[in-house]
């Protein structure tokens, strides 16, 4: 079963300029950037991944998401590093943790899950991001 790629938000790259839509002017500005480490039992990688495109749909449609990259480790395939772009901190850790959307999301991926995931939240630095 072929999987299409796990990138929800066009613009998000940078342009040949190395500028990123929130750098450029009248676009978004910095995002939080959730970055989340999420460890799926073995062989469970392409249930997972197809779970991911249905989660992403629900993510996708929460007031500040802005976007989500999901990468497979190459070292350690069972590992998947889960990016996801908010508006404010507190669009993903009160709106979206608190919302029905969060118990709809957690019931697609939930499932695979070898142990919890690990999520931290980072500001990008001017100048570098």
């Amino acid at each position: 079963m072929s999987v299409p790629p796990l990138v929800a938000a066009a613009g998000s790259e940078p342009d040949a300029t190395g500028m990123s839509a929130g750098d450029r002017p009248g676009t978004v500005g910095p995002m939080i950037l959730e970055h989340a480490l999420i460890t799926v039992r073995p062989d469970a990688h392409h249930e997972f991944e197809a779970a991911m495109v249905k989660a992403r749909a629900v993510i996708s449609a929460s007031p500040g998401f802005g976007s989500l990259r999901l990468h497979r480790g190459v070292e350690s395939p069972d590992r998947y590093l889960l990016l996801v772009e908010w508006a404010a901190l507190e669009d993903h850790t009160v709106g979206f943790r608190g919302s029905p959307a969060f118990a709809e999301w957690r019931s697609h991926i939930g499932p695979f899950f070898d142990s919890p995931p690990m999520v931290d939240h980072f500001d990008p630095v001017a100048g570098l991001s």
